[in-house]
């Protein structure tokens, strides 16, 4: 019975990968003297080794034969009794166990689940031991180890305490509500003169700094009155690409100064600015700039205005109209009025106590000072060393400046001022919070990371189990088609079904880079790198070419951005940003491209012309001549009969050197050059307009009357992208 048994392992040792199994099996069973004969087919392990998956694609050497032989001793066989207990009874399973936690909560070895899991669907070569198993297969395993499983109870996780920041409730006493000045932003479509407007006011040279007259961020500035009260004004951009900074300025605003120009009338810009200010539901004074010009018609403005709800007071409504020229300064002081007249009314006060409540405009790092914000400060007085809260970021006060640069103690309601001493840039638009402490600023920010990571880890489940269903789905009809086939017969036909992707992957990995532009975006504040992004998103020709944003963030260009666009073969697009000559060098030195720009539209075209470059050409026929078929005829040359063709060209001309096609019936059925080319009997290099012809094609094809022969030439050129930013 022994001598059978070694015959019946002889014959074994041949299977793929079985050594370590009749390791296994001689140190669980060949114990030395103790050793009995077992029955190879009855044994659980002996029978899964007669499985197919096993069967090899070639011989083992012999000396895997000896090593499967050697017989275990006892001090051996008690080791791995102590490293493996073998459990019996129920087995507690949870959702998601990996193939480790399994053999573990079995107290088996990870190789016995590897040897149920043959009895499955799953394909062995993609599981490891941290691969997560699907509940029915878990169930299964237990089942076949003769043991029986019950769930685990679920632990209940320790809620996390909110320690969020809040807002104060809203005090209305009167004694503590003190006037601050109103909020002003002036919107309106890009070019209607708002900077100017602005520069006017407050009597500073903001406009001639501007790249092309265009704003490029939010700047808030304090305008002082002749009369003595102040008025802080938030400058925003017209461009379309701007829009979320425009929506930004009407939410933390008293007050919407709507500039519209007298000789364009209501623009794109213009409907949008209107609905933002109703969104917020913000009070309108339309100021009609550029009346001093010759084509000027202020009232048309106002009545192309009625079509979008803003009806002026003369019309029967409650928007003030005051008639200006931003560049001459008419009529300046009349709007200002205007502003004051409708804050006094709407009665602006404010809490300068307690805590500090604000909202971020813009954030930007500067080379020496680091992160800095500028904000709107709407409760509290705000001081060095308060400790605020944004985002996910906090700051302990270092220094306040005021518009001009200028170092200020303290900032009150309505007062706009930049702030350093920020950990990170916050994002504009977040929510400015005093809180007593680091260390509670500390734990809002962790707080508020760890509901973000919540957020994300659930949209990443919801995200892999559609990926697991759909996966399974094809996986059970591929399962269904290849049901009726024998093992060797599914190998065979899954071999040749992916047998062609083996080729065509590194080739399709070439195009795929090819088409590809990978890009590195920096800017000089939050809300500019939020405008280009917002514009890359409406991006939708990934079929011509993939757009693909490696890295983007605020500050100028450094080596750490030549570094990765090095490693992504990618482009560093700046906007309002500078690259000294030590990182231009690096990047010509790395053959790494830079393109530096400060006007949006600009920066946006340079993107198209490096996506069209990434283009492959196209060929574009050029006809240079057609003629008309009158008479067919055929020449013997040799023993072969050639067709020949007797034509007159009746636009352009024939040229032998260049490419010709033979349409009938409206339908291309030839491509390629002439044989010959005679007129008379003469060999002639060009047949021009009205002559002629006889030709012959490379081709030995037969000719009808009434045929079109077309000369042509190719020329490649570049394809432009499809997409279209909106502007």
């Amino acid at each position: 019975m022994n001598r059978g048994l070694l015959l019946r392992f002889e014959n074994l040792v041949q299977l793929r990968g079985a050594c370590w199994q009749l390791r296994a099996l001689s140190s669980r069973k060949v114990c030395g003297a103790r050793w009995k004969p077992v029955e190879l087919s009855a044994h659980p392990v002996g029978s899964l080794l007669l499985h197919p998956q096993l069967w090899p694609k070639h011989r083992l050497i012999s000396a895997a034969l000896s090593q499967c032989r050697h017989l275990a001793t006892k001090e051996e066989t008690k080791k791995k009794k102590k490293k493996i207990p073998l459990t019996r009874g129920e087995v507690e399973i949870r959702q998601k166990m990996t193939v480790e936690e399994l053999a573990q909560a079995m107290g088996k070895d990870i190789d016995h689940i590897y040897e149920v899991l043959l009895y499955t669907d799953i394909n062995l070569d993609s599981v490891e031991p941290d691969s997560i198993l699907r509940e029915d297969h878990i169930k299964m395993i237990v089942q076949k180890s003769g043991m029986k499983y019950k769930s685990a109870k679920l632990k209940e996780e320790k809620e996390r305490k909110n320690t969020d920041a809040v807002k104060r409730q809203v005090v209305n006493y009167p004694a503590v509500l003190t006037p601050r000045p109103p909020v002003v932003t002036i919107l309106g479509h890009v070019d209607h003169g708002k900077t100017t407007l602005l520069d006017s006011l407050r009597k500073t040279q903001v406009a001639s700094m501007e790249a092309g007259g265009i704003t490029q961020h939010i700047g808030a500035f304090i305008v002082h009155m002749p009369s003595g009260e102040k008025i802080t004004f938030l400058d925003t951009p017209g461009h379309a690409a701007f829009s979320a900074m425009r929506a930004r300025g009407t939410n933390v605003t008293d007050i919407v100064i709507l500039v519209v120009a007298a000789e364009d009338g209501v623009m794109e810009q213009t409907i949008e600015s209107i609905q933002h200010a109703k969104n917020a539901g913000v009070p309108l004074i339309l100021a009609i700039n550029k009346c001093d010009k010759p084509e000027a018609d202020p009232e048309r403005v106002k009545k192309e205005l009625l079509a979008h709800d803003v009806v002026c007071e003369e019309f029967g409504g409650d928007v003030q109209a005051v008639n200006i020229s931003a560049l001459k300064g008419e009529n300046l002081m009349v709007l200002a009025e205007a502003t004051v007249a409708l804050a006094e009314m709407l009665e602006l006060k404010a809490d300068a106590t307690g805590l500090v409540e604000g909202t971020i405009i813009e954030s930007r790092k500067d080379k020496g000072k680091g992160p800095l914000t500028t904000a709107i400060i709407q409760r509290g007085t705000l001081r060095k060393g308060c400790v605020l809260v944004a985002g996910k970021t906090w700051a302990k006060v270092r220094f306040l400046f005021d518009e001009n640069g200028k170092a200020v103690d303290a900032a009150s309601p309505g007062i706009p001022v930049e702030i350093m001493g920020w950990k990170e840039c916050p994002s504009a638009g977040d929510e400015i919070l005093e809180v007593e402490s680091e260390q509670r600023a500390q734990e809002v920010v962790a707080w508020r990371a760890h509901v973000e990571q919540q957020e994300k880890m659930k949209k990443d489940l919801e995200v892999i189990e559609a990926k697991q269903k759909e996966h399974r789905l094809e996986y059970e009809k591929k399962q269904q088609k290849l049901a009726h086939l024998t093992w060797r017969q599914r190998k065979a036909v899954l071999y040749k079904a992916n047998k062609h992707l083996m080729f065509s992957r590194p080739k399709e990995r070439t195009e795929m880079d090819e088409n590809t532009l990978s890009l590195i975006v920096k800017g000089d504040v939050d809300g500019s790198v939020e405008a280009i992004l917002n514009i890359l998103d409406s991006y939708d020709c990934e079929d011509e070419c993939k757009l693909d944003i490696v890295y983007f963030g605020m500050g100028d260009i450094s080596e750490n951005d030549i570094s990765l666009a090095e490693a992504f073969n990618g482009v560093i697009f700046g906007f309002s940003v500078k690259a000294n000559e030590t990182i231009k060098k690096l990047a010509d030195k790395k053959g790494i491209k830079i393109k530096l720009h400060n006007i949006i539209y600009k920066l946006i075209e340079d993107l198209k012309d490096e996506l069209n470059s990434r283009l492959p050409p196209t060929l574009v026929e050029t006809t240079i001549g057609e003629a008309s078929v009158l008479d067919t005829f055929s020449v013997t040359v040799g023993k072969n009969k050639i067709p020949v063709a007797g034509c007159r060209v009746h636009k352009g001309l024939l040229d032998r050197k260049m490419k010709f096609k033979l349409i009938r019936n409206r339908d291309v059925i030839w491509k390629g050059c002439l044989s010959s080319l005679k007129h008379h009997k003469d060999d002639v290099q060009i047949i021009k307009t009205g002559m002629d012809c006889g030709l012959s094609l490379d081709k030995n094809l037969e000719f009808s009357i009434g045929d079109q022969i077309i000369c042509y030439e190719e020329k490649e050129v570049q394809q432009t992208t499809s997409w279209d930013p909106g502007f």
